[in-house]
């Protein structure tokens, strides 16, 4: 790998991870176009995890505020901590899901969903989904302090479907949130908060995958550069979709899937497939 390339891939992750256009599906069609076929899943969890630290350093006062809440409503009972206790029960209830449940989905998934036109249809899935909660769907008023656990189960549901390439995890809880009756501006900071225990959760799981072969493969120089660039970018991305989501519409993003999924149906191999998750 170049250093030129390790750049693009950087930008590429950081960019789409916290947008809802699938960064893995873009991941995916990246290493099609470099002709790449990285070992395990080790290089795409490395990026991610670059973007799980943007997201920690952007809500870090929303971390320590739900994990002091957390424990202290755990010791003392404390009224005030009690909408932060139950959101972080929230946050544990959608990842359990999505930890089981992706799991079982990864390991019964054939090539089938790992080829360009699986990951375009899928695309086309992200965008009419993101047109429908745009369009079709009342915004609800639920808050942090109002979500029940059945949303919380609903919206792992949801995020448990972006083990599929081309469909948007951020998108996934976002739609799925919405559809709950959240409002937005909490469905956003739920999708970004629901990012940082999944992400760490596949790296845990995924740490067999690191390997020196691995760093052979992309260079350790490369590594770094693509773990700065992708840190730089997705914090980049979470400051300009939060500002985005308060004056403009998902379906923007919905169109971008479409254009995407046609160039894939139209410019790469379908015969492709590589080994991705």
């Amino acid at each position: 790998m170049t250093l030129l390339e390790a750049i693009i891939f950087g930008i590429v992750q950081g960019i789409t991870e916290f947008l809802p256009i699938s960064s893995t599906a873009h991941i995916v069609i990246t290493q099609m176009i470099f002709g790449y076929s990285f070992p395990g899943l080790s290089f795409e969890i490395f990026l991610h995890l670059a973007s799980v630290f943007a997201v920690i350093i952007y809500f870090r006062r929303d971390l320590v505020d739900i994990i002091v809440g957390f424990f202290r409503y755990i010791g003392k009972r404390r009224s005030d901590d009690k909408s932060q206790f139950y959101f972080g029960i929230y946050i544990l209830v959608a990842t359990a899901i999505t930890g089981i449940l992706g799991k079982i989905l990864s390991d019964v998934g054939s090539d089938s969903i790992k080829t360009p036109t699986f990951i375009a249809g899928a695309l086309i899935v992200t965008g009419i989904s993101l047109i429908f909660i745009e369009r079709f769907h009342k915004t609800g008023n639920k808050t942090e302090s109002t979500m029940t656990f059945w949303d919380s189960i609903l919206v792992g549901l949801g995020q448990t479907l972006a083990v599929i390439p081309g469909i948007s995890r951020s998108g996934a809880t976002l739609v799925v949130a919405l559809l709950a009756g959240l409002q937005r501006e909490t469905a956003v900071r739920y999708s970004f908060l629901l990012a940082i225990p999944v992400i760490l959760g596949s790296t845990v799981l995924a740490i067999g995958d690191f390997s020196s072969e691995m760093v052979q493969y992309v260079g350790a120089l490369n590594l770094i550069v693509a773990f700065v660039v992708t840190f730089t970018f997705s914090l980049l991305g979470i400051i300009w979709l939060i500002s985005f989501l308060k004056k403009s519409k998902l379906i923007y993003f919905a169109i971008y899937c479409f254009v995407v999924a046609f160039l894939v149906f139209s410019f790469i191999d379908p015969d492709t497939v590589m080994d991705i998750k």
